[in-house]
């Protein structure tokens, strides 16, 4: 039984692999048909296991990935560090400069963003909710890769502006962090606000001075078939942004 996947199109050095999952492919039922990988969502622990071993073989992977209890914060692990911690780190972002570190988050809405050094010395993830976003989380990742020389980023499928309606809690929340912000933010016939969480992404990272960011525009929301969608749907599954290192001299399509 074949997963879906999307593989980023950005300029990452050939050690660097990475991908992201579709919602088809796997064995978990309605209404979480059908590739979840999410263990928090109320899916059967076995289907979920059986999608985790299915992402393991279809894409070779090296191990399991590092799965985190997401908390819509700004922590980020370093997966080098962990040594023999029981259960998943409660982080929103990690990152590895050891090949085979397989560093994944989940998301049905929220926007995953990789990050790899140009030198591919390191690889990072990062769960960019609009909360997380706001309060730090890019700028908590770029930090901790600090010393990795010049980054890349690839922001994945997320809910897109269309369909993403927000107060105007949100919109200060951005505001008070920069002013300018206020572009990613377009008034509704509702008194509320639609926001881009891609274009706030992409606002930070070039204050941080990433400068090559690259993206896929596909809205979780619109396209029912391919991702899941926590708005659209409420009860439903996860799908993973994953990236890790292979030794230079392996070769594997990223």
């Amino acid at each position: 039984m074949s997963g879906g996947y999307l593989r980023p199109h950005w300029p990452a050095v050939s050690r660097v692999h990475a991908s992201f999952t579709l919602r088809t492919g796997g064995v978990s039922r309605a209404p979480f048909e059908a590739f979840n990988l999410g263990a928090h969502v109320g899916d059967e622990p076995a289907a979920v296991a059986q999608n985790r071993v299915l992402l393991r073989q279809q894409l070779s992977l090296p191990r399991e990935p590092l799965w985190l209890e997401q908390v819509h914060g700004t922590e980020v692990v370093d997966a080098d560090r962990l040594g023999a911690a029981r259960g998943p780190p409660r982080a929103d972002g990690a990152l590895t400069r050891q090949c085979g570190t397989v560093l994944a988050v989940l998301v049905a809405d929220c926007l995953p963003v990789l990050f790899a050094a140009r030198d591919g010395s390191a690889v990072a993830v990062a769960h960019a909710g609009w909360r997380g976003l706001a309060a730090g989380v890019l700028e908590s990742t770029v930090a901790a890769l600090a010393g990795s020389g010049a980054l890349q980023a690839w922001l994945g499928p997320a809910i897109s502006a269309e369909h993403f309606e927000v107060g105007e809690e949100v919109r200060a929340a951005f505001l008070a962090h920069d002013p300018a912000a206020a572009a990613a933010f377009a008034p509704n016939a509702r008194g509320r606000w639609q926001c881009d969480l891609q274009a706030l992404a992409r606002a930070r990272l070039e204050a941080l001075g990433v400068e090559s960011v690259h993206a896929d525009a596909s809205c979780c929301f619109a396209q029912r078939h391919r991702f899941y969608s926590y708005r659209r749907d409420g009860v439903t599954g996860r799908m993973a942004a994953l990236i890790w290192l292979h030794a230079a001299s392996m070769v594997s399509r990223s």
